[in-house]
């Protein structure tokens, strides 16, 4: 290893050894540990306002054939929020990050990936909530989780995603808020959610030379990504309505937007790249039902209006027109409160499917996972994801210590393997080990 690259090693190592051992009074008195934040929103009365947050360090290297730090990243997310009074509340919050592997891996990385990965910041939060008789109302920047399943995203369509490593990161990390008003109804057993989102969030991607860039364009390619206007034709809108029939909980959704994922399209002949975000539609609908021992859960969603490349050379930017339905099925199975076990089946099925795109019509995949608890402290997991189509994978051991309440540490690896033009296999150069450190406050 270079002596530029053992240096920040050394650093990962101190930090590790060191962190049950940091001195917490200073932080608690600063932020108020002992008090809970999420107890100001069902307070009748008034609060002061109250500090929330974590510090992350976060280090992975990449190793494949020339091994670089992809990851040296400080993360600081600060929240505050307070009741207003009965039924009203505000939050505010705020992530930013500096990420050393960017100048370290000078050599490496295209200046274009460096200028958009070494530093960020992002108003995570910013919103404020009250409610009359039987509707709540949130309105400004939130978490609009509209589903969630195990390793990957699919009736989740609202959240935007910060997909620069991929789909590695926790969701509640990767996921971008949107500016919305939201409106809920609470029936007995009925949810209703009408949801306008005036300035849509997109997913980040980055930039050609990246290591989980999705495009396959060399590095320094210039890609120029189309801004959309703020005009009332480009806000997304939707509603969602759930219910609890006989033990299953049941919700359907629709959903008109510009769509969350970027469309590569191929100007000139291919002498340009441009990336847009086409106007979608989609319906979807989720279920849950506790079975005794084990839990089934389920998404679906249909997709309309969007586009994907072909190599048919009579093809428009290098696009097909085609209407997907994506679906999962899963099993949640916990074992004596030690073991847990998920099994998944996944397919995408593209309606206007045409033998020149690089996908099959039914596109099938599965994920499995087992997580095994030690005492409180430890917790070992490892996810398997693979397409069956292409037998490309991703697997993903890692072992959590928690070593204190306040702090926790992740040891990990991520390995991807299989076809290289498949979703997972496409990575096989980008295999990673990697260690976080998290402090709560």
């Amino acid at each position: 290893m270079r002596p530029k690259r053992l240096l920040p090693l050394l650093l990962v190592l101190g930090l590790s050894a060191g962190a049950a051992t940091a001195a917490d009074e200073g932080l608690d008195d600063l932020f108020d540990l002992d008090a809970d934040p999420a107890a100001a929103s069902g307070a009748d009365q008034a609060s002061g306002p109250r500090v929330s947050g974590h510090a992350e360090f976060g280090a992975a290297y990449t190793w494949p054939d020339d091994g670089h730090w992809s990851k040296l990243r400080g993360r600081l997310e600060l929240g505050v929020g307070a009741s207003l009074g009965p039924r009203s509340r505000y939050k505010l919050s705020a992530r930013a990050d500096v990420d050393a592997a960017y100048d370290l891996e000078d050599g490496y990385y295209p200046r274009a990936v460096r200028r958009d990965q070494r530093s960020g910041f992002m108003i995570r939060e910013a919103y404020a909530d009250f409610g009359t008789g039987d509707w709540e109302f949130r309105l400004g920047r939130q978490h609009v989780v509209w589903g969630e399943m195990v390793g990957l995203f699919f009736a989740d369509v609202v959240s935007a995603r910060d997909l620069r490593e991929f789909y590695l990161p926790e969701f509640e990390a990767l996921r971008t808020p949107q500016w919305a008003v939201r409106a809920e109804h609470f029936g007995e057993d009925t949810h209703l959610e009408l949801l306008w989102i005036p300035v849509p969030s997109f997913d980040e991607v980055g930039k050609p030379g990246a290591d989980f860039y999705p495009f396959p364009l060399p590095a320094g390619t210039r890609v120029k990504e189309r801004d959309t206007s703020a005009t009332l034709s480009n806000t997304n809108w939707g509603l969602r309505l759930s219910r609890l029939i006989d033990g299953w909980d049941l919700a359907a959704y629709h959903y008109r937007s510009r769509d969350v994922s970027p469309t590569l399209y191929a100007l000139d002949g291919g002498t340009r790249f441009e990336l847009r975000h086409d106007r979608i539609q989609q319906t979807g609908f989720t279920l849950s039902k506790d079975l005794g021992s084990l839990v089934l859960k389920g998404e679906a969603v249909y997709t309309g209006g969007r586009s994907f490349s072909t190599t048919d050379p009579a093809a428009r930017y290098g696009l097909h027109d085609s209407d997907t339905l994506d679906y999962v099925v899963g099993l949640d199975i916990p074992v004596r409160d030690v073991w847990r076990f998920n099994l998944q089946y996944y397919e995408r099925v593209f309606y206007d499917h045409e033998r020149l795109m690089p996908n099959d019509r039914h596109e099938g995949g599965m994920t499995f996972l087992v997580n095994r608890s030690f005492g409180d402290a430890l917790e070992a997991e490892l996810l398997y994801v693979a397409s069956l189509n292409r037998s490309d994978y991703m697997l993903r051991p890692k072992l959590v210590w928690r070593i204190a309440p306040e702090w926790r540490g992740v040891f990990g690896a991520d390995l991807f393997g299989g076809r290289t033009d498949g979703i997972f296999g496409r990575y096989d150069e980008r295999d990673r080990v990697y260690i976080e450190l998290r402090r709560w406050f």
